[in-house]
């Protein structure tokens, strides 16, 4: 038999364990890595030179990142390896690239995707300013570049996510200024039962926020965002302290910062709290999100099915329990498929290797299958408390100001986007998107698409199911003028 052409896209969690049950099988797969050296995200490595233990950039997943680290280095010879190589297409059998050496076409007979997540944002009115970063870039620049975002940081959202990289800070000495969560604490309650699905998952997320707490970091509860001020805006609170602006109206909070120069620097964060009042924070940089949201871009090009998931609000690629697409040959892994977390993604990315050489004829012990199905079983439980117990704040999207910007990269207003719908009648994401330009960006909706189908739907008054995704186009992200027609000439 000859040796079927198998590429992994993506050498995180996922992309590592995939490649070591081909490997193991005698296949040598290509392995093509956005990233400079494997781990993907949440086990990024750190640069040549930086001496950093594993306990201090990955805290309580220290070992599992170095077991994984260790496994894919181990793999060299076994597996053809191309870091720092963006996929920008996917095309009748064969994945486009541009890489250290250029544009190539790759062929395969069975593709698998562990394409990652990236961050889940819902704006708030002055996110566009200097010093407002996502919790996935702040917590690159901590791991990647052994610095923080700024000297006084906010970070406000909900999710796992939250918790981690504001300890991780707070671990590196940085000075949080208040952590911020929109999810009120009653909410974890009823999630209890599903989060003990794992239990080491739960107990780990109590210690990120002892060490949080035990820093003396404020952490506040079930809040509303209302404004990221800027320039001289709010400069007269204390390094850190909450101030307490009472309950004005909206219009008569900003009088008492009237006549201020807005520099486009965050200067601090006002948000309403659970019982009603105001408070603002002082800070220079605020990391924002509310957990993930799949990298889907290269499934949709692969022609993938989608279905709607209402628990969090998503559109996700379809696959069956061992990762199998809709569409033959293609394989679904990690958290590019479907948000369960870092430990799932490993028992997800072996899955769906071991059903690739399923289906191309190589024999798969079906015990091992059984195994790790009961593993991905466990993880889709627990996400589901995670959903429950950090819900996206869909109300948010509804109470944007309409000067508030959804699509930073085309300065599209929520009032714009909101006009569209109206004047328009255009419901449909890409309807709204060929009015608007919401969407239409360097980041092709990546982080405002969710958000920005959420105040259509308001706008409309329809479920946001009907508003539909953005659908994904080639390049996947922005490369040179004229060489993608160069690559397929």
């Amino acid at each position: 038999m000859a040796e079927p052409a198998i590429v992994i896209i993506g050498a995180g969690p996922a992309g590592v364990r995939a490649a070591q049950a081909l490997a193991d099988a005698g296949i040598r797969p290509i392995v093509i890595d956005e990233g400079r050296r494997s781990g993907g995200q949440i086990y990024r490595r750190q640069p040549d030179g930086f001496t950093r233990s594993h306990a201090t950039l990955y805290g309580t997943e220290a070992e599992r990142a170095r077991a994984l680290h260790t496994c894919f280095d181990g793999l060299e010879g076994r597996v053809d390896y191309r870091p720092e190589t963006l996929v920008w297409h996917i095309s009748d059998g064969q994945v486009w690239t541009l890489g250290p050496d250029g544009h190539q076409s790759i062929p395969y007979d069975a593709l698998i995707l562990c394409t990652g997540a990236t961050d889940r944002l819902m704006p708030v009115r002055g996110w566009h300013r200097a010093g407002t970063y996502s919790l996935g870039g702040s917590q690159i620049a901590l791991k990647a570049q052994a610095c923080a975002i700024g000297s006084q940081v906010v970070f406000l959202g909900s999710g796992p996510l939250l918790y981690l990289v504001a300890a991780q800070y707070v671990k590196a000495g940085a000075h949080v200024a208040a952590v911020l969560d929109t999810a009120p604490f009653a909410a974890r309650i009823p999630a209890l039962p599903k989060l003990l699905a794992q239990p080491a998952a739960l107990w780990n997320g109590v210690l990120l926020t002892r060490t949080i707490k035990r820093a003396g970091v404020p952490i506040l509860h079930g809040v509303t965002p209302l404004d990221i001020t800027g320039g001289e805006e709010g400069s007269g609170a204390p390094d850190g302290a909450g101030v307490d602006t009472g309950p004005a109206a909206r219009d008569g909070r900003s009088s008492s910062r009237a006549g201020t120069v807005d520099t486009g620097a965050v200067s601090g964060v006002t948000v309403r709290t659970a019982d009603g009042g105001e408070r603002h924070f002082a800070c220079d940089a605020i990391a924002m999100g509310h957990h993930l949201r799949p990298e889907t871009q290269l499934a949709d090009l692969a022609r993938c099915a989608f279905a709607f998931d209402p628990a969090v609000r998503q559109w996700l690629p379809v696959r069956d329990p061992d990762g199998r697409a809709s569409v033959p040959g293609v394989y679904l892994a990690g958290d590019g498929a479907r948000i369960l977390g870092a430990r799932s993604a490993e028992a997800s990315g072996r899955l769906a290797a071991l059903a690739a050489l399923t289906d191309l004829g190589f024999p798969v012990a079906s015990v091992d299958l059984a195994s790790l199905r009961r593993d991905v079983a466990t993880y889709v439980r627990f996400a589901s408390g995670l959903a429950q117990a950090f819900p996206w704040p869909v109300e948010q999207a509804a109470a944007l100001p309409d000067d508030a910007i959804v699509c930073r990269c085309e300065s599209i207003t929520a009032g714009e986007l909101r006009a569209t719908v109206t004047d328009t009648g255009a419901q449909e994401a890409n309807r709204a998107k060929a009015f608007s330009r919401v969407g239409m960006g360097r980041c092709q909706g990546r982080y405002c698409g969710l958000a920005a189908a959420e105040v259509i739907a308001a706008a409309a008054a329809i479920p946001v199911e009907r508003v539909g995704r953005l659908r994904s186009a080639a390049p996947v992200k922005p490369i040179s003028a004229g060489s993608a027609g160069k690559a397929g000439a």
